[in-house]
């Protein structure tokens, strides 16, 4: 095995709050001083390396000294400590109403899985993979994320079953419901795309073009999630 230097472009700044985290997690379960392979820091520089390159934890493990259990055990408790930190999706929208902006954005992605041996059964009744998504075609996990206008995500949410449409996720997580109160306590209404159709008050979606090709009377506006040469019109 060949070892060889690279960089992470990451601020050092973000490798010393993580490791910071981790020292109070340590704390908190009572490890003893130098029984851990690696310090806080070399953990966390371990860590955000499988999150930016989504680096083979047998080599991650490797390149640090640690076995690939080790490498193992090392990400999934990082994960778990920066899942403490997540703020609720009200406190989020408080934050952007707070800080002035004007709008948030909905929108939801499929993160690509392995194949899931999982099955529930569809509205026509039949039995199907639970993670995979006819629309995607492939297995994956749907993510909804809450954005503000400059594209920086505010909050994301916990992975759903790839199947599930992103209306249906929004439901279920209730992220429509947090919307809806932005919209009517905090003046912070909500642009969407089309799979939203139909969500509810405060959150507006694309009109469709009518059926006679006249072009619809509500005025446009430009979605900044969007890229520049495309306008979104919105209820």
């Amino acid at each position: 095995m060949i070892a060889y230097r690279a960089i992470l472009d990451v601020p050092r700044e973000l490798v010393q709050y993580v490791a910071r985290l981790l020292r109070a997690e340590r704390r908190a379960v009572g490890t003893r001083p130098g029984t851990r392979a690696l310090t806080c820091f070399y953990q966390a520089l371990l860590v955000l390396v499988w999150f930016r390159k989504g680096e083979d934890k047998t080599i991650l493990g490797a390149g640090s000294g640690v076995s690939r259990a080790t490498a193992y055990r090392y990400v999934a408790e990082a994960v778990r400590v920066l899942a403490t930190q997540t703020p609720t999706l009200h406190d989020a929208l408080r934050r952007v109403a707070a800080d002035g902006w004007s709008h948030v954005i909905l929108d939801g992605k499929l993160f690509d899985t392995d194949r899931l041996a999982e099955t529930t059964t569809s509205v026509k009744g039949e039995t199907i993979d639970a993670w995979y998504s006819g629309k995607h075609r492939d297995f994956g996990a749907n993510i909804q994320a809450v954005i503000r206008p400059d594209g920086l995500p505010i909050w994301t949410s916990d992975a759903m079953p790839g199947h599930l449409h992103d209306l249906t996720c929004a439901h279920h997580l209730d992220v429509t419901g947090a919307l809806y109160w932005a919209a009517s306590q905090l003046h912070l209404p909500t642009l969407a795309g089309s799979g939203y159709e139909g969500a509810g008050q405060g959150i507006h979606t694309p009109y469709k073009q009518p059926a006679d090709s006249r072009r619809p009377h509500k005025p446009r506006v430009q979605d900044p999630g969007a890229s520049p040469n495309s306008t979104r019109c919105v209820t």
